[in-house]
């Protein structure tokens, strides 16, 4: 399969540590878990899955400290339930009643080029189709949902990079970065499972093994 390239920048990103279990604190980069994310929001379709090969880092690593008003909870999944079987339903979350501030460690200025290709499920269709779409949605700056860095308010620009361009090269800085959160398994949807692999960025760029790889583990 072919691998497309996007250059992604934002003023601000928080890919969360999941073992942080009250303030937000991010990962060092951006995981491959939104990165991917990033290339759904532009063609997302159900014949295909994107799976991501490479991170490059293009911008030094900056942190910042925020506090930020969140809700304590989110709608439950039987008021959806019923809302949908009964064509309607009460859905409504009240700010005011379960808003809670929490300070977050986030990271600022970011900018990274994202290499991925995307896998057919359906082995009967041929690749053709789905590579034009997205050639021609990403040169054109669409998609589907406003593409984001961790947080939904932080939102990301985007930019198809060419194959042979010429652009700058990523920070020179090696960097063991521990377990990251590569992806959720999803084959039990009520219950997805996360999964993990050990990251190290060499010359600011992030080798991502393949999903059935030895080096991530659930």
């Amino acid at each position: 399969m072919k691998t497309y390239c996007l250059e992604v920048r934002g003023d601000f990103a928080c890919f969360t540590r999941p073992e942080m279990k009250v303030e937000r604190v991010s990962y060092d980069v951006i995981t491959p878990s939104a990165a991917r994310a990033v290339f759904d929001a532009i063609l997302w379709k159900p014949p295909i899955r994107w799976r991501v090969t490479r991170i490059e880092v293009l911008a030094p690593i900056r942190w910042i400290n925020l506090r930020r008003n969140e809700l304590g909870g989110v709608v439950s999944k039987r008021n959806v339930r019923t809302a949908m079987k009964n064509g309607k339903g009460h859905l409504g979350v009240y700010i005011e009643d379960d808003r809670q501030q929490r300070a977050g460690l986030f990271l600022r200025d970011v900018r990274y080029r994202l290499h991925a290709h995307f896998e057919l499920l359906n082995k009967s269709e041929g690749p053709e189709k789905y590579a034009e779409m997205f050639q021609r949605r990403a040169c054109k700056g669409q998609c589907f949902s406003r593409p984001y860095l961790g947080c939904r308010e932080f939102s990301a620009d985007f930019r198809l990079v060419e194959p042979g361009a010429s652009e700058p090269a990523p920070i020179d800085e090696i960097r063991d970065l521990g377990w990251m959160l590569y992806d959720l398994d999803y084959r039990n949807p009520d219950s997805p499972s996360p999964r993990f692999f050990q990251a190290r960025m060499k010359n600011g760029v992030i080798e991502v093994p393949s999903w059935d790889s030895e080096e991530v583990r659930g």
